[in-house]
């Protein structure tokens, strides 16, 4: 996952980029149910929600692969007065160098989908699992099947990852895959009922390959550890 990751245009990018306001939002809500939050963010880039996050009130733990997008997140985190409250980790998302139960929330904001195997992203949201405490939140930003064509074949041998959309192995899981798969691990959709999904297409016009179709959501860990 390094690459374009450590290309600087690409972190220049990700560096002025808004954070996700649905996810402070439910940041929000965490944090009056549990103050002095404790959050993974997966693959948190340059700090475009962890530094928010921070400034809510949370105490975040940043992991990503990319050492620029690392410095990218210090420095956000510097500027805005929050390295007390923001610690970055390189790491990558299926090996997290943390204690079990040790995080109240976790975010999974654009990471998973660039598990590139399903053995790759189950042992991801395990890990996730692994490090969550009972009953903490997972706040998920992915990429939906219906990004692809439905004609579109994954890639052999894997039931969710296609090369369709960038040329390089992607995970795209539909609704039901997603929740199957965080469940298996102990993962609740929490409230119950459908994703939200961004960016579908609209049924009879042609699929373009624009941006990638999304789902969000809110979950729940349930296992006791």
């Amino acid at each position: 996952m390094g690459g374009r990751w450590e290309d600087a245009g690409v972190v220049e990018g990700f560096s002025t980029a808004a954070p996700n306001e649905v996810l402070l939002e439910f940041v929000r809500a965490e944090l009056a149910r549990r103050p002095g939050l404790r959050v993974l963010d997966l693959g948190c880039g340059a700090a475009r929600n962890a530094a928010p996050m921070a400034a809510e009130g949370a105490k975040v733990i940043g992991i990503d692969v990319a050492w620029p997008m690392l410095e990218a997140a210090r420095r956000r985190a510097e500027s805005a007065g929050l390295e007390r409250r923001v610690a970055l980790v390189r790491a990558p998302m299926d090996h997290l160098p943390l204690r079990e139960a040790s995080v109240d929330l976790v975010v999974a904001h654009g990471v998973w989908n660039l598990a590139r195997s399903a053995a790759e992203l189950r042992k991801a949201i395990a890990e996730a699992a692994r490090v969550a405490r009972p009953g903490a939140g997972l706040f998920v930003f992915t990429f939906s099947r219906n990004t692809l064509a439905a004609g579109d074949g994954p890639v052999p041998g894997e039931p969710f990852v296609f090369t369709q959309f960038a040329g390089e192995p992607q995970c795209f899981l539909s609704e039901a895959q997603l929740v199957e798969e965080l469940l298996c691990a102990g993962f609740e959709k929490d409230p119950p009922g459908p994703l939200t999904e961004y960016n579908r297409p609209v049924p009879g016009r042609t699929l373009t390959r624009g941006g990638p179709v999304i789902y969000e959501g809110t979950f729940r860990n349930l296992h006791r550890h």
